[in-house]
């Protein structure tokens, strides 16, 4: 028999609903398995049971802001090396230095940056793409 090749993993953490759906749709159609949190202990609390390849966190979210979530993750024996992208509409000098200091893949602006070009990043970074 034949093993079933594990599809990618991908955790969303994002509160903005349209965002969260038209990633977890782009991705989705790209044959991921995609996780979705609303907000930073849901994303936490799913990293840590999931272990995606890839984690998409935003940084103003509820109950658990994402660099907390990241830096909570990075605790984690698996957590440490996980690729995270930070996707945020903050472009605040502290948190990009902050985010780098959480050793984050990269630190995207929303409005700068389409679906598609975040979706090159990610099969860039899990390595379905040269």
């Amino acid at each position: 028999m034949s093993k079933k090749k594990e599809r990618n993993k991908i955790l969303i953490a994002e509160d903005e609903e349209p965002m969260l759906n038209a990633l977890k749709d782009a991705f989705e159609s790209m044959k991921f398995d995609v996780f979705g949190a609303r907000n930073g202990e849901e994303g936490l609390r799913i990293a840590l049971k999931e272990h995606p390849q890839v984690i998409l966190i935003d940084i103003l979210m509820p109950k658990m802001d994402g660099m907390t979530m990241l830096k909570k993750i990075r605790e984690d024996q698996w957590g440490k090396d996980v690729p995270v992208i930070i996707l945020t509409n903050l472009s605040d000098v502290e948190k990009i230095a902050e985010a780098v200091d959480g050793r984050v893949c990269d630190y995207l602006i929303k409005t700068d940056c389409s679906i598609e070009n975040i979706v090159k990043k990610v099969k860039k970074i899990i390595h379905l793409v040269k």
